[in-house]
């Protein structure tokens, strides 16, 4: 089922010279401040904190109204835990900014597939549009690889209709070669985006993550035409560094990926940066 040949073999310090050489060209060619309203189109807002509570919900949710009373675009989203996709719903009601949420023993992904899947159907019961699930890492890292895939294959059966969103810790998984084929068994499960990190440990997102994971998605797009997307999040507070990402995607997979549907950037201190840019 599995390949896994992307990358076997190729040094590390090959793949950041390609990243470095990517973003240098793109640093150049991308100064219309106009991309920055884009990257706003393309946040996952996000507040996932155990000190999360309703009144900060809802004010966190109004915040993202505001962004059209400064002649901005929504955010593509707000990522929140489960508890409060009801309450987001009635903020947000028709705005269209989607309810993400996260599930599978996020972040740490630790328990039995039979809770993990619980939690997942409880996410859709409440309504949510978007789900962020984790892989599990210990198995993976055990090489039980049809674990992993059986896990998030149960996952997208009960998700079918919604975002799938699989994150891949990629802070844990020790290698680039085992990025490459962590992300393959996510897009072969049927993730809709895959996703660097939780934002709970470091390191978190990285260049060099999403650059082998960008590879797999273009991999895949050219053997079965089907287009994945792709979520850098965690520790993502500059505006430039999320324009590094958008620079890869841009240069690996081309323009038309440079939307809400196939791109996104998880972050909570970057829209702040934006606004103040803009």
């Amino acid at each position: 089922m599995f390949s896994f040949s992307l990358l076997s073999g190729i040094p590390f310090h090959e793949v950041e010279e390609r990243v470095k050489k990517v973003i240098s060209i793109n640093e150049k060619e991308n100064t219309d401040p106009g991309i920055y309203r884009n990257i706003i189109s393309l946040l996952d807002l996000t507040s996932l904190e155990g000190a999360d509570n309703s009144l900060k919900i809802r004010q966190f949710c109004e915040k993202a109204l505001t962004f059209k009373d400064k002649d901005l675009p929504y955010p593509a989203a707000v990522c929140i835990y489960p508890p409060f996709i009801r309450l987001a719903r009635q903020v947000l009601h028709d705005s269209g900014i989607k309810i993400a949420t996260t599930a599978g023993a996020f972040p740490h992904g630790q328990m039995p597939v039979s809770v993990k899947l619980e939690e997942v159907r409880y996410v859709v019961d409440e309504g949510a549009d978007e789900i962020d699930v984790v892989i599990s890492r210990g198995k993976f890292l055990e090489g039980n690889y049809h674990i992993v895939f059986r896990e998030l294959d149960s996952i997208r059966e009960l998700t079918r209709g919604l975002t799938l969103k699989v994150i891949l810790e990629t802070g844990e998984l020790g290698s680039l070669e085992n990025i490459a084929k962590a992300s393959e068994i996510a897009i072969e499960a049927g993730a809709d985006f895959i996703k660097t990190s939780t934002g709970k440990i470091q390191p978190a997102a990285t260049e060099t993550a999403v650059f082998v994971m960008l590879e797999v998605i273009k991999s895949h797009f050219a053997k079965t035409g089907k287009k994945v997307g792709i979520k850098p999040a965690g520790g993502i507070s500059d505006p430039r560094q999320a324009l590094n990402y958008y620079s890869l995607v841009q240069e690996i997979l081309g323009e038309h990926w440079l939307q809400p549907g196939l791109f996104r950037i998880g972050a909570s201190r970057l829209a702040d940066r934006l606004i103040e840019i803009l």
